[in-house]
């Protein structure tokens, strides 16, 4: 009969970014201890508040099942005497696992006959099994940081105050250092702190309601989105959406109680941003909103307990935050009075990174990074001979002063990268960034507008900071993302050229999100960049810090970016094939790569594509160790049609796969070079290619090296496995 079990950790309040992490490592540790011992269940799942920890599973077996082991022992010969009868060995054999000698089985194996006791092992029960693991399992469960308390022999998130271990409706006795595991658990820490006892789990959750303690996650976040949204409404607004706030509040409740507080209209002239990050960062508040997204003055924070009269608790809010907002206004009237550009200069003496220079230094050369990397993209002009990133800094470079129309949206184009690129940074310096770290590239945004700045160039300086997290939104504006991937591109190239490389469990310059930010905007925007190319350009700029060959670093930076790209490809469904297939090909125009990896997932379908692998795999490899000297091989040469007939072949299809290849149409691409099978297939029917000539032998391996790379641009189809042939 199966039963369920029930178990809860209660621990001093534990921080919310904890909580997520810790109950998917706890489903994980119980699925891997079941696993372990062999023992069924239906479901499992986790929940928690910040004083407790909740694992519930469902039809869990009372016991393991019985089991059947086979015990090889001596060699027959060894266990038996000419007679077959049982020798020594075979009857301590026997004894020694509890058998009789006469049940001894004989078995086969690659050395021989050998004998075999077969031992049937009774199945333990749950809750023995429960009394051994539980323990394990909880101190098995992994934080950011832990903490020791009492004797110090244990470490968990914060200290532990109380065990309830049910299983069916039996406790399961264990201590873990004093604490004893039983059947009793505790209320809301202020609202109802008794204690109360438990018979399973469906009734705990009924009690814990009782004593103010909503245990599921997700119940507690559709009571609190509820409630901020019906305050929103009493005062005819909306609820700025913000997942983040909402998730993180929810762990840091037990039992949601919803106020809403005003602050003074005098502060809705701050920017927008400034206000909603005041209230979100430092108080958790939720902003509220009117139709068209306007900030109207109101607040919604959720509490952890009823107060006697709300209007108290309220007042305090509004005072902590009155505060709060004074502070930013403050340092947004004082920012105002210096323009952005005269805070540049400053940046000279900020450190960026100590062997990688200023932040001065950073913007110089992510600014000319930006105006490469537009001109490959063939959104902007390139530097001229004699142009410094300094003067994007001066009136003749200021897109303000000129109309795009007149001077072309290249031109155009330029200016506002190029002086994006050199102002981004300058917020960094202001009173406002200082206080509130969070707000860096929107307060340039702000303080590029208030100094006068164009606005594509204020655009730009806010956007080159996102995407901020995997998942968010990149730069809605092109000359926002080329500065965004020339940044995050100097960041990674400086970071691995000084051997600041990230490691299993440490990325202290965030090389790995920055590499997602590139690949996520290349892909978005569709921007035709060489990796390659930036790679090189960026180590160049980096030339007087580096501390590794440049060769090395390029290697490193490309390998580590080329992973990252793997890493998002396969989670979207690719088979590890053809994404393999395709990064094991030309892949530094990242945008290019991911349709490619679509293509031939879908080609795969089509059965020309074994036709494809197989004539790939035929030409691959007979070239292995040959490295071809020249391009094309001489005509002059061929002594065989079949030659002849493959050369012209892949010069017929050649500008055709090139066409598709400019039009996007790459099924188009894969079915022309799965038409050479048949050609190909002649050829080595009938041309001995490793001809005792070496100069036919050369001249036709350079032939074939001709036709594989037309393959090879696409994809090394050699890395195709299970094709339909």
């Amino acid at each position: 009969m199966a039963k369920d079990l029930l178990l809860e950790i209660g621990t001093e309040e534990i921080p919310a970014g904890f909580i997520p992490g810790a109950l998917e490592f706890m489903e994980r540790l119980f699925k891997k201890s079941m696993e372990d011992n062999r023992l069924a269940f239906k479901s499992v799942r986790t929940m928690g508040t910040p004083r407790r920890f909740v694992l519930h599973a469902g039809g869990l077996d009372e016991k393991q099942p019985d089991t059947v082991v086979e015990i090889t022992g001596p060699a027959k010969r060894t266990a038996f005497d000419e007679n077959n009868k049982p020798t020594k060995a075979a009857e301590g054999f026997a004894k020694a696992h509890g058998v009789n000698v006469n049940d001894l089985k004989i078995v086969r194996t690659e050395k021989g006959e050998y004998i075999c006791a077969r031992k049937e092992i009774k199945g333990r029960k749950t809750k023995e099994i429960l009394r051994e693991i539980l323990p394990a399992m909880i101190m098995g469960i992994r934080f950011p940081k832990a903490m020791r308390w009492g004797s110090g022999d244990i470490a968990f998130a914060r200290p532990i105050h109380w065990l309830v271990a049910v299983f069916g409706s039996d406790p399961i006795p264990f201590n873990i250092e004093n604490i004893k595991a039983g059947a009793s658990s505790y209320g809301h820490r202020f609202m109802k702190p008794g204690q109360f006892r438990v018979t399973g789990f469906k009734d705990y959750l009924k009690k814990a309601k009782g004593f103010y303690v909503v245990v599921d996650p997700a119940e507690r976040r559709k009571l609190i989105g509820r409630g901020i949204e019906k305050e929103a409404k009493s005062v005819k607004g909306l609820v700025l959406q913000d997942d983040g706030l909402l998730d993180e509040v929810t762990n840091l409740v037990e039992y949601p109680v919803v106020l809403r507080g005003c602050f003074d209209k005098e502060f809705l002239s701050l920017p927008k941003d400034v206000v909603v990050n005041a209230m979100r960062e430092h108080q958790r508040y939720f902003s509220v909103i009117d139709k068209s997204g306007g900030l109207l003055p109101y607040f919604i924070t959720v509490a952890n307990t009823k107060a006697k009269d709300p209007k108290v608790v309220i007042k305090g809010n509004e005072r902590v935050l009155r505060a709060r907002l004074n502070d930013a206004k403050f340092y947004f009237d004082k920012d105002i009075k210096i323009p952005l550009i005269e805070r540049v200069d400053a940046l000279k003496g900020v450190v960026f990174q100590a062997r990688l220079g200023t932040s001065y230094e950073k913007a110089a050369r992510f600014t000319e990074l930006a105006v490469f990397a537009g001109a490959m993209a063939d959104v902007c002009e390139p530097l001229t001979q004699g142009e410094k990133v300094e003067d994007f800094l001066t009136d003749n470079f200021n897109p303000k002063a000129f109309d795009s129309f007149k001077i072309g949206p290249r031109l155009f184009n330029k200016m506002v990268i190029g002086r994006a690129s050199m102002l981004c940074k300058a917020d960094l310096v202001s009173g406002m960034v200082g206080e509130f770290p969070k707000l860096q590239g929107v307060m340039g945004m702000e303080y590029a507008l208030v100094s006068g700045e164009c606005p594509d160039v204020a655009r730009a300086i806010c956007g080159h900071y996102m995407p901020t997290a995997a998942g968010t939104k990149p730069p809605s504006d092109i000359p926002g993302a080329i500065i965004s991937i020339a940044d995050r591109m100097d960041t990674i190239c400086g970071c691995f050229g000084v051997g600041l490389v990230p490691t299993g469990t440490a990325d202290p310059y965030a090389l790995r999100r920055h590499s997602l930010a590139i690949i996520a905007i290349i892909t978005e925007k569709g921007f035709p960049l060489s990796i390659d190319s930036l790679a090189d350009k960026s180590i160049g700029l980096l030339k007087a810090k580096l501390t590794r060959p440049a060769a090395d670093i390029k290697r490193d930076v490309l390998e580590f970016l080329k992973e990252r790209l793997r890493n998002q490809l396969l989670p979207q469904g690719y088979s590890f094939d053809t994404v393999d297939a395709v990064l094991s090909a030309p892949w530094y125009d990242i945008n290019d790569a991911v349709k490619r990896v679509k293509a031939l997932e879908e080609f795969k379908k089509n059965p020309a594509c074994g036709a494809l692998v197989i004539a790939f795999k035929r030409v691959s490899n007979i070239l292995k160790g040959f490295e071809a000297e020249v391009e094309r091989p001489d005509k002059s040469l061929f002594e065989d049609a079949k030659e002849k007939e493959l050369f012209e072949t892949a010069e017929r299809i050649a500008p055709e796969i090139n066409r598709y290849w400019k039009d996007g149409d790459y099924r188009k691409v894969f079915e022309t070079l799965a038409s050479l099978k048949g050609t190909v297939d002649i050829f080595f029917d009938t041309v001995m290619v490793m001809a005792e000539d070496e100069r036919l032998r050369n001249n036709r391996l350079v032939l074939l090296n001709m036709v594989r790379n037309l393959y090879y641009r696409i994809a090394d189809m050699s890395k195709m496995i299970g094709q339909p042939l």
